[in-house]
């Protein structure tokens, strides 16, 4: 075989002669091979571009893909930055509003911490020299007819006079004060003589531990308890969802709602405090009165609410500071007044005046056919310490009014709630801290002031040294609620009723023909109704506080209502409880 033979392409093999060469077809089947070669080539070659141009595709395929991620993670990494920044600056913003915010009212604290003497109004500043002024009065003049006992509770009496009218200091601190100048005083074992050297005067000294027992008198026990129940009414939300039950029956007509707000303020007024029901009401009420828009009747439902917590108040001991006054100062007197007997006086006459009030808001302040669209819902809390307030504050109110039946004290009474709240854990030691301790401390001022007027012989004192008499009995109860009338426009209905409680019951007791009951209890209601001015009592300043009442549609009918209020108490009711046994 020639080494050219590679019988790769020829089945047969090739043919020879003998000694000479024949040629076959070798040379066309050579050029073949080259031209597939050459074919093979140009394939591959064609191939090749071809998977060249595959790759170049699939490159910048791939490139337009990472360039359109990269450029997606640019823009969402942009975004991003933008937003922090946004969160940022806001977030910066807002810290510095708050830190502002932190900052005012850390200053207006530490303004309102300041306000000792640099802070004094005009008013105080002259109180409080007028005040010890006084207080000095009768240890350098001689007093006629007054033995010194009685100049240096005279003293005191000036003192408390100035200083609750100007409030110089604050009206508790007025009541601590004055318990304590009896201890130093008048009381047996003062700092000097308390008789004066007159040994026959020597019984009349009542020992310190009779004005500290003011702080603890059963009247402190009973409001103790009757803010306990406030208190709780506010904590588990009873205020309100009483509040959004009765007025129901209400909605619609403008006239009819304000009837219902004045019932139920008064209703909640009697067992809370005038200040707290007014700020219940309007919160719920805020959004009521956003809804009117007449500003004249929007002014007449903002009117109502204090106007019926300050009457609603007059109906039982637990409703306003000078009801206990009155109480607390009679029980010095041997007389207890129960929690059923103040009602029974004081409720009808707090409902005439009530209504009297609607009718006159309604007068001058509602149309006829003004509408009021209420969506108040009640919203009980079930939790078993909410149920088991509800129990204890129903027990105890119901035991208030037929204490006749059972016989046991309205003051022990009071003391029921505050001891199984506790004890139940319904309510803790930050409930009592948020107690209205500073009332119960002006309370019981004025119940030791009392005790000092009338164990010095001062009361006897101010009824001869001024022509009652000449007045007779209706004048001096008219002149004494008058007085008290004035006396609370201008300053707190409790301090008023300290100053003029215990003058009336000196007065019942050396005048013919008063009733020492009596004359306490219209002179305490009078002190109740002075409420023609924001200052008058905190439901007003609450009310004015809202800006939809202005000071002159305040005291139109603040004076109107007192007034009348007033000459009805002192010339009906006295007849009124006679005929019903009552004094």
């Amino acid at each position: 075989m020639s080494p050219s033979d590679d019988g790769a392409t020829n089945s047969s093999p090739p043919q020879k002669s003998s000694g000479t060469p024949v040629h076959t077809g070798a040379t066309r089947p050579t050029q073949d091979k080259q031209s597939e070669r050459q074919q093979s080539r140009e394939s591959s070659a064609r191939r090749a571009g071809a998977g060249q141009a595959s790759t170049g595709r699939a490159e910048r395929a791939r490139a337009g893909r990472a360039e359109r991620a990269r450029a997606g993670r640019a823009e969402r990494a942009g975004a991003g930055r933008a937003e922090r920044a946004r969160t940022g600056r806001a977030e910066r913003a807002g810290a510095g509003r708050a830190e502002r915010a932190g900052a005012g009212r850390a200053e207006r604290g530490s303004r309102a911490g300041r306000g000792t003497a640099p802070g004094l109004k005009p008013v105080q500043k002259v109180g409080l020299v007028l005040g010890i002024a006084a207080f000095f009065v009768p240890f350098i003049v001689d007093i006629p007819n007054l033995d010194a006992p009685g100049e240096r509770m005279l003293a005191i009496f000036l003192l408390a006079i100035v200083f609750w009218v100007t409030e110089a200091v604050p009206l508790t601190a007025t009541a601590v004060l004055v318990i304590l100048l009896e201890v130093l005083l008048v009381a047996q074992g003062a700092l000097w003589d308390p008789t004066g050297g007159n040994p026959e005067l020597i019984e009349a000294a009542l020992p310190a531990s009779t004005y500290f027992a003011a702080l603890a008198n059963p009247v402190i026990i009973l409001f103790l308890g009757g803010f306990m129940i406030a208190d709780g009414a506010e904590k588990y939300g009873l205020d309100k969802n009483i509040t959004a039950v009765m007025l129901k029956p209400f909605a619609g007509s403008a006239r009819s709602t304000v009837l219902g707000l004045m019932l139920i303020t008064g209703i909640l007024s009697a067992f809370m405090s005038n200040t707290a029901t007014t700020a219940t009401m309007f919160a719920v009420v805020i959004p009521i009165l956003t809804s009117i828009k007449d500003p004249k009747a929007r002014a007449g439902v903002a009117l109502a609410i204090p106007l019926a917590a300050n009457v609603g108040g007059i109906a039982t001991p637990v409703g306003t500071p000078p009801n206990a006054i009155a109480i607390g100062a009679l029980s010095t007197q041997g007389i207890d007044v129960s929690f059923a007997h103040w009602t029974m006086m004081a409720a009808p006459f707090a409902i005439v005046i009530l209504v009297a009030s609607w009718m006159l808001i309604c007068l001058l302040f509602i149309p006829r056919g003004q509408k009021i669209d209420l969506e108040v819902e009640a919203d009980w809390n079930m939790t078993n310490k909410a149920k088991i307030f509800y129990a204890v504050a129903a027990l105890t109110i119901i035991l208030w009014m037929t204490e006749p039946v059972h016989g046991i004290s309205s003051n022990t009474v009071g003391f029921i709630p505050v001891a199984l709240l506790l004890c139940l854990r319904v309510m803790d030691g930050e409930d009592v801290k948020k107690l209205d301790w500073p009332v119960l401390w002006l309370v019981s001022g004025g119940i030791a002031l009392g005790t000092g007027v009338g164990a010095t012989g001062l009361d006897a004192w101010l009824v001869n040294s001024i022509g009652w008499h000449a007045l007779g009995g209706v004048g001096v109860i008219v002149v004494l609620c008058m007085i008290g009338l004035g006396f609370a426009n201008v300053m707190s209905h409790s301090a008023a009723a300290n100053l003029l409680v215990p003058l009336a019951i000196s007065l019942s007791v050396a005048l013919p023909g008063t009733n020492t009951m009596m004359i306490a209890g219209v002179v305490a209601i009078a002190t109740s109704l002075g409420m023609s001015l924001p200052i008058s009592t905190p439901p007003n300043a609450i009310a004015y506080s809202t800006g939809m009442v202005s000071v002159k549609n305040m005291a139109i009918v603040g004076v109107i209502v007192g007034i009348v209020a007033t000459l009805l108490l002192a010339l009906a009711m006295p007849p009124l409880w006679n005929i019903m046994g009552l004094v």
